[in-house]
């Protein structure tokens, strides 16, 4: 039997070939995909901010750079400084404090809800007087320049639904994230990358995180975030498969386009538009991706500043330096992950190490980016899903005990892209259990973010199933005191 064959890509399915294999030369070398584009001439175009009215103000914000703390860091141990809980420590939380709110399975039946003062020393620092503990010694230096959010807020007192709620504006799976409606609303600065970009630290231990947390949901999905790894493959199935020549995938794709146009004729299906799009975006990839990720000519006084793992690909120093390039060549989004807060038992120690990997580079970052004119329109965001307990979960002794999740108050930080710096928002009560002033939802912070991007979070909606969806659901607020 004479095997059938085609120019482009040698034995056809079924015959000498297995479906996997198939699969690999038609649909992973990504690269092909777009060479059509670039020897026809034609492209499907983004739909542009204009097309939907965007920004409705004058934005303050060009870009985001968010630095997710994923675990819940203890603002109990860095921020919020309450010399009560110190003095009273060991005591039990007074029943007037706690009010009845629920707690989690992990310290609810706990006999007792031991006061749990911090170990580390606080002091002011800046014309601002922030306080900040001896854990962040980098941060104590640029505080001039952040705004601490004191009295952040959510309902969610578990992971998954607490970091989906952060990301998204819904504790249930299959919403949009930010930087998709973002990309949505705003469009992108640099046709050579993705306006949505993730990092996260390599070798992380501690809660999961999901490819949803940066996925588009129901909107379209040239909207989504591309994760960039470290190693020799920044994106995974970027280059061509090995063995197909860049001729006979040129006649594959031609033809494959072809198909897709009439098919878009014949039914309207603008998801192939979105598909025919991030396949020429992959090809323009394979060259901007490596020069990006590339950080050899980087020079050494800034990897000092940044600190000694900065030269480790995948760490969150070297995370950190790689979002000032993305930023630099006007990526839209840039989120960085961290894991590795929750620290429910041996905090002092834990709580160490995370700060020890973190403070310098996020204090560097924004650093680097002012001396390069870059924090004035980009918006830096450091925190986590939800913030840590007054009182230890487990046992407490002179020097080690653990703290529950707390979503009742939390500390977030912002800088640059026009947010009032050298301000502190909000205050939580005196023994740092529920807000006490000005408080700011998840809903509210999204609002605000919005805003700064130039955004009327009410007026950025999708369609879907019937009803109008946003990142802000039916609610929020933006908190104008954060703007400059």
């Amino acid at each position: 039997m004479t095997q059938e064959t085609n120019a482009c890509c040698g034995p056809l399915s079924g015959v000498g070939m297995s479906r996997r294999e198939l699969l690999n030369r038609f649909g992973m070398g990504l690269g092909g995909l777009a060479l059509s584009h670039l020897m026809s001439g034609k492209a499907f175009a983004d739909p542009t901010p204009n097309a939907l009215g965007l920004p409705h103000f004058p934005p303050t914000a060009k870009r985001v750079i968010y630095l997710f703390q994923s675990g819940g860091p203890s603002q109990m141990d860095l921020f919020d400084y309450k010399p009560l809980v110190n003095e009273m420590n060991g005591e039990q939380l007074p029943d007037s404090v706690r009010q009845g709110q629920r707690l989690t399975g992990m310290s609810a039946n706990q006999a007792s809800l031991p006061l749990a003062g911090s170990i580390f020393e606080f002091a002011q620092h800046g014309e601002s007087g922030a306080w900040v503990s001896d854990l962040l010694p980098y941060t104590a230096e640029v505080t001039d320049e952040v705004c601490f959010i004191k009295s952040m807020y959510t309902e969610a007192i578990n992971h998954d639904p607490a970091i989906t709620f952060l990301q998204t504006g819904s504790q249930l799976s299959g919403r949009p994230c930010i930087g998709s409606w973002l990309t949505y609303g705003l469009g992108s600065d640099n046709d050579n990358l993705p306006a949505f970009v993730v990092l996260v630290t390599k070798g992380k231990g501690g809660q999961p995180l999901y490819s949803r947390l940066w996925g588009s949901g129901f909107l379209p999905s040239r909207n989504q975030g591309v994760q960039l790894r470290s190693g020799k493959d920044p994106v995974l199935y970027l280059n061509n498969p090995g063995g197909i020549s860049q001729g006979s995938r040129e006649s594959f794709m031609k033809r494959l386009r072809e198909l897709h146009e009439h098919k878009i004729e014949l039914t309207g299906d603008t998801g192939l538009e979105d598909r025919i799009a991030q396949y020429e975006l992959a090809f323009r990839m394979q060259t901007s991706v490596p020069e990006v990720t590339d950080l050899s000519n980087e020079p050494d006084d800034l990897f000092e500043m940044y600190g000694p793992d900065a030269r480790t690909p995948g760490t969150y120093a070297a995370n950190c330096l790689l979002a000032r390039r993305l930023a630099e060549k006007g990526v839209k989004f840039i989120q960085l992950y961290h894991r590795g807060w929750d620290q429910h038992g041996n905090l002092p120690a834990g709580i160490k190490t995370q700060c020890q990997e973190t403070d310098q580079p996020t204090a560097a970052l924004l650093k680097d980016l002012k001396s390069r004119g870059l924090l004035e329109d980009t918006l830096v965001i450091w925190g986590g899903e939800f913030g840590r307990t007054n009182y230890s979960q487990g046992q407490l002794t002179k020097d080690n005990y653990g703290r529950d999740h707390h979503p009742r108050c939390f500390t977030v930080w912002m800088a640059g892209g026009g947010v009032n710096p050298g301000i502190t928002f909000g205050e939580t009560d005196e023994f740092g259990y529920n807000v006490a002033k000005d408080g700011v939802h998840v809903h509210d912070f999204h609002a605000t973010l919005l805003r700064l991007l130039g955004i009327d979070h009410e007026r950025l909606t999708y369609k879907f199933k019937g009803r109008d969806f946003r990142l802000t659901d039916v609610h929020g607020n933006v908190v104008e005191e954060l703007l400059a």
